[in-house]
């Protein structure tokens, strides 16, 4: 019997994580995508950054996809990790990422509950903020996005910087930046942070080392075509998801959405200097960088539930309860996006 607080939510955190990790794929079908632009790469030739699904529509992984006339937007440390999946069965290869994105939040709840007596945070009400989440469970760990990877990476990030460890912070934050990008949106909060302190030029060595691996491997498997991924990242923004802020926004008001959404990420730049400004000061760089994760969440104008993920961990060990409970109303409001209401 669990009569004992922290292994009652570790079992509930663990039974749910696997429950939606061995459910069938669910809302989302992006875990084939990777399956296929993998199989681009490997079986048939293609580079993902240049070619598309809909190019190798026989591939048993196609009839699956649903963007099958774009090219990856995904970093290339992702895409050279997924292409050993390209040699095995597509239920196979799907039910690995599932369970990499599982595991991955796991280690993030791990994390964060590890980290959080150094903020002066539960560690329990950490880890639960971050795999309790139910956009994490269903859309995360149940759709098997590579959010997870990603902010595995940049908590690994965090917890390297908050033990001293510059160097590989560093590393860390280029690689979750290599995953995805916006996952990395802490490092420049920690690179200020280390500013401040001196020990800047051993993260910026950390992170060039990482930079300089990732991007020989990612030349020699893509040439400078992976940096599309980058300038798909903003062409997503001339685009609009019905639940996100400026696309709700607008409709309540009957304003522009071309210049709702260019307010918005005009005000983002703007509250992004000013949180840069405010670390440079002295104020909590992780607390910064937690304002900036959700300020970057009301800002695009492609909102995705998913990408909520990228904020909690952070938001987790920010201290500041205002900020969670924005995020967990943020939460609330995005719950009904993807679903079949």
């Amino acid at each position: 019997m669990l009569d004992n607080p922290p292994r009652l939510l570790w079992a509930t955190i663990a039974v749910l994580v696997a429950g939606f990790a061995i459910a069938p794929v669910v809302l989302s079908h992006d875990v084939y995508s990777y399956v296929d632009y993998a199989r681009l790469g490997v079986l048939h030739g293609l580079d993902p950054y240049v070619h598309r699904p809909a190019e190798a529509p026989l591939d048993p992984v196609y009839a699956h996809v649903t963007w099958t006339g774009v090219v990856s937007a995904y970093g290339p440390l992702f895409t050279l990790a997924t292409y050993p999946l390209a040699w095995l069965p597509v239920w196979w290869a799907v039910a690995a990422l599932k369970a990499a994105a599982a595991l991955s939040v796991l280690t993030i709840a791990a994390l964060v509950a590890r980290i959080a007596p150094i903020r002066g945070v539960s560690p329990l009400a950490a880890a639960a903020f971050v795999a309790l989440n139910p956009l994490v469970l269903i859309h995360v760990v149940g759709g098997a996005h590579n959010d997870a990877i990603a902010m595995l990476a940049a908590t690994l990030g965090v917890a390297a910087m908050l033990a001293a460890r510059e160097a590989s912070a560093g590393v860390a934050f280029l690689a979750a930046f290599a995953i995805k990008a916006p996952a990395a949106i802490a490092a420049p909060f920690a690179l200020v942070s280390a500013a401040r302190g001196h020990p800047m030029a051993r993260m910026l060595a950390g992170g060039l080392i990482a930079a300089l691996a990732i991007g020989a491997a990612a030349y020699a498997a893509f040439g400078w075509h992976w940096l599309h991924a980058l300038e798909l990242l903003g062409r997503h923004q001339d685009k609009s998801t019905h639940l996100s802020i400026p696309s709700t926004f607008a409709r309540l008001t009957g304003l522009n959405g071309t210049a709702v959404r260019t307010a918005a990420l005009a005000l983002f730049a703007l509250s992004f200097a000013y949180l840069l400004l405010r670390t440079w000061r002295g104020t909590d760089w992780l607390r910064c960088a937690a304002w900036a994760s959700v300020a970057l969440l009301l800002a695009t104008a492609w909102l995705l539930p998913w990408y909520l993920i990228w904020a909690l961990p952070l938001v987790a060990l920010s201290r500041d309860r205002p900020l969670q409970l924005l995020t967990l109303a943020l939460t609330a409001y995005q719950l009904p996006a993807r679903m079949p209401l």
